[in-house]
């Protein structure tokens, strides 16, 4: 318990050392669009984006190795999840929408999961550990599409009416591959559009049969007090600190000034509050690092939070859509346009 604590707090010190320095760019100037992001560790560093793009670090970002997947060049792979070097999981939003495993470092993938359900869009995945996993879409026939995984990814279990209900002109956007987090067997997930709500799984089940054999969602459901009302605003990412503790961030990536574009919720999501100084500008991605510290990035640069969430701070002006923690270490790494890949400097390089 004492090492817990002592390793915590060298966390602690290299992540608040780093808020004075600039981000580390690893790459840039390519023509990818990278909004799926995935770390291992201080070492093994994923990504994948448009044009069938995916990317792998297993130095720390100092070489990449580029692939573009064979027979899926056309794809946009929105978001990624990563387990060690060698096996990773891929998501291609839309027409169709597909899954692909790699389990030889990305030499060849294998199609796991097909879509062609008119209307059909993945917007984000998420697992809890190596096996379960689910992944969120736009709704089909007014309900939140989920589909889960227990055998990592091999396979996908549809489960339509898992998603719940949504409003009109209600949708999810696939700008980070975090606007779904898992909670244990749980999950979690925040829409936008017309209506930006907060849907949480708290009982850890799919569907239950009401007493008329109708499949019912068990999700609860909560508007979130950030801008929306059309098709560019609401939450675009939520991240989680414990059990009662998350934070929202978005706003209208279309008007980088409208806010609100942050919200914080202590009691697991039943109520909301906003920060005292959000976060500059629209942002498409939060990232819960360690203690009370808090990072999140979009079009207006990189914000970051000491005091969970009530104040944020702009440390960099450079634009990315996504930010990740490492599973595995302390590392911190950004992904964006241009084949733009970035770190904190919080280890030894």
């Amino acid at each position: 318990m004492i090492k817990r604590h002592i390793y915590a707090i060298i966390c602690l010190f290299f992540i608040s050392q780093s808020f004075a320095q600039p981000i580390q760019e690893l790459s840039s100037g390519g023509k990818i669009s990278l909004r799926g992001l995935s770390v291992v560790n201080d070492k093994v560093v994923w990504v994948s984006g448009s044009k069938g793009t995916v990317g792998k670090s297993i130095d720390g970002g100092k070489t990449w190795k580029w692939i573009k997947v064979k027979g899926y060049k056309k794809c946009d792979f929105r978001d990624i999840e990563a387990f060690d070097e060698n096996t990773a999981i891929i998501m291609a939003v839309a027409s169709p929408a597909y899954i692909l495993k790699t389990t030889d470092g990305g030499k060849k993938w294998k199609k796991v999961y097909e879509n062609k359900t008119k209307g059909m869009f993945l917007d984000a995945m998420d697992f809890s550990d190596e096996k379960n996993g689910y992944v969120i879409g736009d709704p089909i026939k007014g309900v939140f599409y989920i589909a889960k995984t227990t055998n990592g990814g091999d396979s996908w279990i549809e489960t339509y009416s898992g998603g719940g209900p949504a409003d009109s002109s209600e949708a999810c956007f696939a700008s980070s591959g975090t606007n779904i987090r898992m909670l244990n067997d749980r999950f979690v997930y925040v829409s936008g559009g017309n209506s930006s709500n907060f849907f949480f799984n708290r009982k850890g089940n799919d569907i239950f049969l009401d007493l008329f054999g109708n499949t019912q969602s068990l999700l609860d459901k909560y508007k979130l007090p950030i801008i929306q009302g059309t098709s560019s605003t609401g939450a675009n990412s939520i991240a989680i600190k414990d059990s009662l503790t998350y934070i929202v961030v978005g706003g209208d990536f279309t008007n980088d000034s409208a806010t609100p574009n942050c919200a914080i919720t202590t009691d697991g999501g039943k109520t909301w509050t906003l920060p005292t100084t959000p976060p500059t500008g629209y942002k498409s991605c939060v990232e819960y690092l360690y203690g009370n510290i808090w990072v999140c990035c979009g079009l207006t640069g990189i914000d970051v939070s000491n005091d969970n969430g009530m104040t944020w701070k702009n440390i960099s002006k450079e634009s990315y859509h996504t930010c990740r923690r490492a599973k595995k270490s302390n590392a911190v790494y950004f992904s964006g346009n241009g084949s733009r890949i970035g770190c904190f400097a919080t280890r030894s390089r």
